[in-house]
């Protein structure tokens, strides 16, 4: 193949290249979905609460269930499960399409629809970073992490802009066809790939499945560093999800536009995310990691309250922009470090919790969003989330001095040269 710069190291790998070109075209089709559903939920019912709701619905599964889907990334052949978890959310998407289109959707379709996708979500999402990490060199790991972030944003940036489009042109409808047939693309790039058998596990090794999940919550409490780096995420996740929950109000009465103007609030947001991912995607190595997501979760919150307050259209725009790359770096920086420290035989339930706090947390942030709207408006909410995240982010930059010496120690421990981490 053609040489590929060392941005694009990664991508050397066929099985890697398969995932990121099917992941792509299925990405967009799911922020044309998400967007379609948040803005028919807001149609049909008018109500802040809804919209909170219905972020609930979509999330909270991953937050019970990740940590049996991570048990089941670390048993079951990643191809095999991905397969499973991708034509499950093609069913969904095909079955929205048809109620919405032929005029028999009711909200609790939607409701219903949110929460079995999140179901498929909760073993999807493990099987992904299980995935990353099998299907590349530990060298190009991060390098991965950085691509297949910037691949999501990428879709972020498409998506929510095509849905703004075509919401108003076709309705939600077409939306979510267009999202059921996205997925073939990824059903048909795994199915080209190839693995390695997989090995037999050790008969000593063997243990309930409760043991075997317990063991995985054991590993992350017992280690400072990625039980840090995962309380950050979960807090910012749980403080800032207000931002995209309430977006819909910021179009209609804050700035009195249409949803082409949510569609163009969420994807600044997402090109933001995309630049976020890139520069981690350009970096060498992976040191300094640890300050980039102090640094960055102060960021966030900052362009909160900026955000919340303004008034204007195209300062808002800019700040969208900062918001999206500051969490998008605090993000794919700890799923880096995390990857980077954890062993191979917890990596599908370390990284389940990472995505219970990253996604699972989320619902959480998003129902009280709506409670809190519908009493103090959506700007008082936005700001107060994004003042928790001031303050979350002064206090991981205060203890990480701390523990940092410990993270050297695990990256020395899984054969990295960590003398240059700070």
């Amino acid at each position: 193949m053609v040489a590929l710069p060392d941005s694009l190291r990664s991508l050397r790998q066929r099985n890697y290249r398969l995932f990121c070109s099917g992941q792509m075209v299925s990405l967009i089709g799911t922020w044309l979905q998400m967007v379609a559903l948040s803005w028919l939920v807001y149609r049909l019912t008018g109500k802040a609460a809804m919209l909170g709701l219905m972020s609930f619905c979509t999330l909270i599964p991953v937050f019970v269930l990740a940590p049996v889907g991570g048990l089941v990334a670390d048993r079951v052949p990643t191809r095999r499960l991905l397969l499973t978890t991708q034509i499950a959310a093609m069913a969904l998407a095909f079955t929205l399409a048809l109620l919405t289109l032929t005029h028999h959707v009711r909200i609790w379709h939607l409701f219903v629809s949110a929460l079995l996708l999140g179901v498929t979500n909760a073993f999807d999402n493990p099987g992904r970073q299980v995935f990353v990490a099998q299907a590349v060199p530990r060298p190009d790991l991060m390098n991965a992490v950085a691509l297949n972030s910037s691949m999501v944003t990428g879709a972020r940036v498409a998506g929510p802009a095509l849905a703004g489009v075509l919401v108003a042109a076709i309705g939600e409808g077409w939306c979510f066809l267009l999202n059921a047939v996205s997925y073939l693309a990824v059903i048909g790039g795994l199915l080209a790939m190839s693995f390695p058998p997989r090995k037999p596990e050790p008969p000593a090794e063997r243990q309930s499945h409760a043991g075997r999940l317990l063991d995985g919550f054991a590993m992350v409490r017992r280690t400072v560093p990625i039980r840090s780096l995962l309380g950050l995420l979960g807090l910012l996740s749980l403080l800032g999800s207000p931002l995209a929950v309430l977006m819909p109000i910021f179009a209609d009465q804050v700035f009195h536009g249409s949803s082409r103007t949510f569609g163009l609030l969420m994807g600044a947001n997402g090109a933001g995310a995309l630049a976020g991912a890139l520069t981690l995607a350009f970096r060498p190595h992976f040191h300094g990691l640890g300050r980039w997501i102090a640094a960055t979760s102060l960021a966030f919150g900052l362009a909160l309250i900026a955000f919340a307050f303004s008034t204007s259209l195209w300062l808002s725009i800019p700040l969208m922009l900062l918001a999206g790359f500051s969490y998008m770096v605090e993000m794919a920086a700890t799923n880096t470090l995390i990857q980077m420290m954890v062993p191979d035989a917890f990596r599908g339930r370390v990284m389940s919790i990472y995505a219970m706090m990253f996604l699972g947390m989320a619902p959480l942030g998003g129902l009280l969003a709506g409670l809190l709207a519908h009493r103090l408006g959506a700007p008082l909410t936005v700001a107060l989330g994004g003042l928790g995240c001031l303050v979350c982010g002064g206090a991981f930059a205060l203890h990480y001095l701390g523990w940092r010496d410990g993270v050297r120690t695990l990256l020395e421990a899984r054969g990295e040269a960590a003398e240059g981490f700070r």
